[in-house]
């Protein structure tokens, strides 16, 4: 089942990641050297897209 985008911002901020900046319908999540652009308007992220960002996350 995919995940919803809100569930992965929750996901990110308990790793430790801090919302530094939004354009448009996309948000720039950052922790340390590490960061992810998370796209806001979808509601579930495409499987694909969520491995990409819990790779660049370094979550996976």
């Amino acid at each position: 089942m995919p995940m919803k985008t809100k569930e992965f911002v929750r996901l990110l901020k308990r790793n430790g990641f801090v919302k530094v900046s939004q354009t448009g319908s996309h948000a720039k999540y950052r922790n340390g050297t590490r960061q992810v652009i998370v796209p806001i308007h979808a509601r579930e992220l495409p499987k694909g897209i969520e491995h990409s960002m819990m790779k660049q996350a370094g979550l996976r």
